[in-house]
């Protein structure tokens, strides 16, 4: 049983997107000590789902500088609403609580790294 459950429930990598809800968008997002992205998505997307690969791929380059969740706008339709979210996907970058940035559409992986490391970098 230890092989399976190592098999099939692998916590995920440092810097991987996570969840993030209506509920737990203050504690998560809004009250974190280090930068934020926030990917508001919807799993019928497609632009979506290549977005989300992406922020999968290189999430993990930024383990420890920030924090990736991914917000589902079907399920969690409040705070999608609060910030104005019209298009999805929509990425929207947070430091110290305040959005600070926005991508509406997808968005290529350069550009995608670049703006991630221009908020790492207002971090130090």
């Amino acid at each position: 049983m230890g092989f399976l459950k190592n098999l099939f429930f692998k916590p995920p990598k440092p810097g991987k997107p996570r969840p993030v809800t209506d509920e737990s968008f203050q504690k998560e997002v809004l009250e974190s000590e280090v930068p934020v992205v926030v990917d508001f998505w919807s799993p019928r997307c497609p632009p979506c789902q290549v977005m989300g690969g992406l922020l999968d791929e290189i999430g993990p380059d930024y383990a420890g500088r920030m924090h990736i969740f991914k917000l589902n706008v079907d399920q969690n339709p409040q705070t999608a609403m609060r910030y104005k979210v019209q298009s999805i996907p929509t990425i929207i970058l947070f430091r110290k609580g305040k959005p600070i940035d926005r991508i509406v559409g997808l968005l290529p992986l350069n550009p995608l790294r670049a703006k991630l490391d221009n908020l790492a970098r207002s971090f130090r």
